[in-house]
């Protein structure tokens, strides 16, 4: 909720609270940082270094009932060299007392000589606060800026925001019933409230001016005015608490803070408890520093019980790990109700959880105590190397999950889930489409999988010596992304993990300063026993016309395993391709054995082979007793990178197709998670032709004995990955027209369509819905429009919206969409909006049943839907993207053309889109020229030899 700046007069009035009968000269002062939501592409420009901040004292005192604070603030000043103005970072949300400010000389003879101000600017646009002198500053001296201040609190995650949460009043107890017992009675919820702070990444701003970047790390005084029924958490320890002398309110003053950035400042006023630990805790506490505390509502403490012993347990590894312990005397952990923030506020010593992050798992407590030692502690110099800062905590806090539970709560994903994104997402035309902030996720996302490559190759007691030279005697100060490759570079010499000539920055640039990934190609000569390798850049993206694609190289490093010599537990590099494209590897095994290039995926990047080792590997995969000799993680990899490469048209489909052929014994959830993308991307390619119904029989084949084994032994204390294996393999097979899948869900569809009230709300599960519109009748369809026309005020919006999406997106016959598109476009029916309209363009664009209904509608009613869209452009644009954008075919081609042709002149807005589709339509027509051919020959062979006239198939 926003709030209009406050006046001065309103400034004066708050500044007026605080003095509480004692004077400003109390607060005197004698004398990390996550930047993991931070953009790289900061605008921000730096402040002048004319002036270097020594010290913060700060005094704050937050109004919770108004909804504003007040302050003051100190800053000592070095001058480093003349200057006759002092910049300050500031928000504009900031009201600065501009009469009361004050800068003063401090040391020397002239010690405590106010310097006169010539005036006080606020720069137009930007959150600066300029202070001009009549006479430069003195280049050595030490100065003292004076500022007292007014903002606003507020109720989103920036600055300092408040919130609220409900929990049961609590009644009196015996002295043997600590609270929270469950003797204790309760009455109507009671409603509480606190105030927060989140600066990440630089919100410091808008609570008080200052020197808001992280390269300047300095030391703070706090001290904070709070209710008598809350209390503080603040970066560091309390020291004293100041009466007021009003009765409802007390100061409570911490001690000084080791030198840090103000992204890292923060606190938390409240009224939670403290997480009662067990006596063996509190034993353990007086020789574990620092001391941990854990905070949460009443309400909410069994569900964080072992969030201390949790918290422990990762500070053991991570000390461990990096060789030295965590500088701090206390930590606290607080879970917040209500909090909103997408990551948790990591301020140095007090890290707020969302409730729900706390309640398993190691991962997210890892990564937060990473940003301890690597961001709060020490600190990036800038918001550029934030990306470094970031993948070296994924990498850490994964690495101690894993170390302390085998990765239970990954279910064995990592790094699969982001190693796959990262290659769909760099093997596009236009990598994040021009998103800069998934540019950003994706450059810290392969940074993890660079640090991790390099955990692999230089061995991981080399790595991690090379990250404990990196944080010595970096204490309170701050780093460059440089600086972790070159410590990395001096311990792999000393080691002898790299030679002299090579340094780690030489690797990794290649790698992150690149917005792909290459693909390694091994071609084999057998009689020579020798390979050549080469590299290039990947693209599954249809053209592949990248610029200066030719000049792309990178430092690859080439782990060989070999069918006579079958190991992986020595992944040592045996060749580096040193940004060269082609290389020679000799002495490799004869002509009937396999070699497994990059194996459990060391290096981000797919591997193609010649089509004879591609075979000897589908063959022997095929062999149950010698499928498990290669590891999970480099089965999946084999199946992806032969998908993946097929797609990309550097693989022929047969070979491909060949490598599945073992997935009629594989029960391994990590090797079947590719599998269910790539039906989905290959599907949704082919739909529109004749070899698609060849394609679904093909799935049904494959999925079925698995679904049936994980429904014949289901369990009730199953673990996660068997749950969600079965819901994919059934909603695949449902997709594909499994009979059985169809049947139950329409029994399921009956209830609700025999209820006496069907509006009232929706008795049946998501997941029937979809199988029930596609292949159910136009009875049941119909009954699920009718639900969408009459949906109730009352209920929640989102039920109504996933029934339009699946009555759209879900049929196969084209007399459903075509009534769709009548009554919403051609009838202009009420019930339906703009905005209805858009989402039923796109969902129509998921399968070539939509988009070929759309096509033939709009081509149909040409004159009504232009009049009727006269006024609406983004409908019609929307409608001509959806309608001619997805063809595969000539036949696809030859349609749109022909629209294209007989309407010329009358697309409007929709002329350069109809122009694309057609560019696009064109290379995607010679991808189904070349592929389909060879993958209905290898699907006409896979049924015949499987037999699939099954009763439980539909046709």
């Amino acid at each position: 909720m926003g709030r209009h700046p406050l006046s001065l007069v309103m400034v004066v009035l708050a500044i007026m609270l605080l003095p509480y009968g004692y004077t400003w000269k109390e607060y005197r002062i004698r004398r990390s940082i996550d930047l993991s939501a931070a953009n790289p592409l900061i605008s921000d420009q730096k402040l002048p270094t004319d002036l270097v901040p020594s010290g913060y004292s700060l005094h704050l005192h937050p109004v919770l009932d108004r909804s504003i604070f007040s302050g003051r603030v100190n800053i000592t000043l070095l001058c480093a060299k003349a200057t006759n103005q002092i910049n300050l970072h500031a928000h504009h949300d900031l009201t600065v007392d501009e009469l009361e400010l004050e800068v003063v000389r401090i040391g020397g003879a002239e010690g405590g000589t106010k310097v006169p101000i010539r005036r006080v600017d606020r720069v137009p646009k930007k959150p600066l606060l300029v202070i001009y002198f009549h006479d430069a500053l003195t280049a050595g001296a030490a100065y003292e800026v004076r500022l007292r201040f007014v903002g606003n609190i507020w109720e989103n995650v920036e600055g300092i925001f408040e919130g609220k949460y409900k929990q049961q009043q609590q009644q009196s107890t015996g002295p043997s019933e600590p609270a929270g017992t469950e003797s204790e009675g309760v009455t109507e919820p009671e409603e509480h409230s606190f105030i927060g702070t989140y600066f990440r990444p630089h919100h410091a701003r808008r609570v008080f001016p200052c020197f808001d970047e992280p390269s300047y790390k300095v030391p703070f005084n706090v001290s904070i005015v709070r209710p008598r029924t809350h209390h503080v958490l603040f970066n560091t320890a309390l020291e004293r608490t100041v009466e007021t002398g009003d009765g409802k309110h007390v100061i409570d003053v911490f001690k000084q803070t080791a030198p840090m950035s103000t992204f890292t400042f923060g606190f938390l006023v409240s009224d939670l408890q403290q997480v009662t630990p067990s006596l063996s805790d509190e034993k353990e506490d007086e020789r574990l520093k620092p001391t941990i505390r854990v905070w949460a509502r009443r309400d909410f403490q069994k569900n964080v019980a072992d969030v201390q012993q949790r918290v422990k347990l990762a500070l053991r590894k991570l000390q461990e790990y990096w060789g030295v312990p965590l500088p701090l005397e206390k930590l606290d952990v607080v879970a917040l109700p209500g909090f909103s923030y997408v990551k948790p506020a990591d301020n140095w010593g007090l890290i707020v959880f969302k409730e729900s992050e706390l309640m398993r798992g190691y991962y997210n407590l890892a990564q937060e105590l990473v940003y301890q030692w690597l961001g709060s502690w020490i600190t990036p110099h800038w918001w550029s190397d934030a990306h470094v800062n970031k993948a070296i905590a994924g990498f850490l806090s994964a690495d101690t999950a894993i170390k302390i539970d085998g990765g239970d709560e990954f279910e064995g994903k990592y790094p699969m889930t982001i190693l796959y994104s990262i290659y769909y997402e760099f093997s596009k035309r236009y990598p994040h489409s021009r998103i800069t902030a998934m540019k950003q996720e994706t450059t810290c996302s392969k940074t993890e999988l660079v640090l991790r490559m390099l955990n692999y190759t230089l061995g991981e007691a080399t790595f991690r010596r090379g990250l404990q030279r990196f944080i010595q005697h970096r204490e309170y100060k701050t780093f460059y992304g440089e600086d972790v490759w070159e410590a990395l570079t001096k311990q792999a010499h000393l080691d002898q993990r790299l030679c002299e000539s090579v340094t780690v920055n030489d690797v990794v640039n290649s790698w992150i300063t690149k917005d792909r990934i290459p693909m390694v190609r091994v071609v084999r000569s057998y009689a020579n026993r020798t390979a050549t390798v080469t590299q290039r850049l990947y693209l599954r993206e249809r053209p592949h016309d990248v610029p200066e694609q030719d000049k792309m190289l990178w430092w690859i490093p080439l782990v060989v395993v070999r069918q006579d010599r079958l190991s992986f537990g020595n992944v040592s590099t045996i060749r580096w391709m040193k940004q060269v494209r082609e290389v020679t590897l000799d002495e490799l095994p004869g002509p009937d054995e396999f070699i497994i290039v990059n194996p459990e995926e060391i290096g981000p990047f797919p591997v193609n082979y010649d089509e004879r080792n591609w075979n000897l590997l589908a063959t022997f995969l095929q062999k149950e007793e010698s499928r498990t000799l290669i590891p999970v993680y480099t089965r999946a990899k084999l199946l992806h990178d032969a998908w993946n490469l097929a797609y990309a048209g550097d693989l022929s489909f047969g070979t491909a197709f060949n490598m599945t052929l073992f997935m009629k014994y594989e029960r391994n959830h990590l090797v079947w998670n590719p599998v269910f993308t790539l039906i989905d991307h290959i599907g949704r390619h082919i739909d529109m032709s004749a070899v698609h119904k060849k394609f679904e029989m093909y799935v049904r084949t494959l999925l079925t004995p698995l679904y049936e084994e994980l429904v014949g032994n289901q369990q009730e204390s199953e673990e996660m990955w068997k749950a969600n294996l079965r819901s994919l393999a059934k909603n695949f097979l449902c997709r594909a027209g499994y009979k059985p899948c169809i049947e139950e869900a329409q029994r399921a569809f009956k209830k609700w369509m025999d209820s006496p009230d069907p509006d009232a709300g929706n008795p049946v599960a998501n997941q029937f819905i979809c199988p029930v519109f596609k292949w159910g009748t136009r009875e049941e369809w119909e009954f699920g429009l009718q639900r969408v026309i009459n949906f109730p005020e009352s209920r929640v919006k989102s039920e109504r919206t996933y029934l339009l999406k699946t009555l759209a997106g879900c049929p196969s016959q084209p007399f459903k969409i075509d009534r769709l598109l009548n009554i919403m476009v051609l009838e202009d029916n009420g019930n339906f909006t703009d905005n209805d309209i858009s989402l039923i363009f796109k969902m129509l664009s998921g399968g070539s049943s939509g988009y070929s209904t759309l096509f033939n509608f709009l081509k149909n009613n040409w004159d009504a839907i232009k009049l009727r869209f006269k006024d609406r452009e983004s409908l019609w644009d929307n409608m001509i993207n959806s309608a001619t954008g997805l063809f595969t075919t000539q036949e696809g081609y030859d349609m749109v053309s022909q629209l294209y042709v007989q309407h010329q002149g009358e697309f409007g807005t929709a002329e350069h889109i109809i122009e694309k589709s057609l560019k696009n339509i064109k290379e995607e027509t010679k991808w189904s020229d070349e592929n389909l051919p060879v993958i209905e020959q290898w699907l006409d062979h896979f049924l015949a030899s499987n037999g699939v006239a099954d009763q439980k198939f539909l046709g």
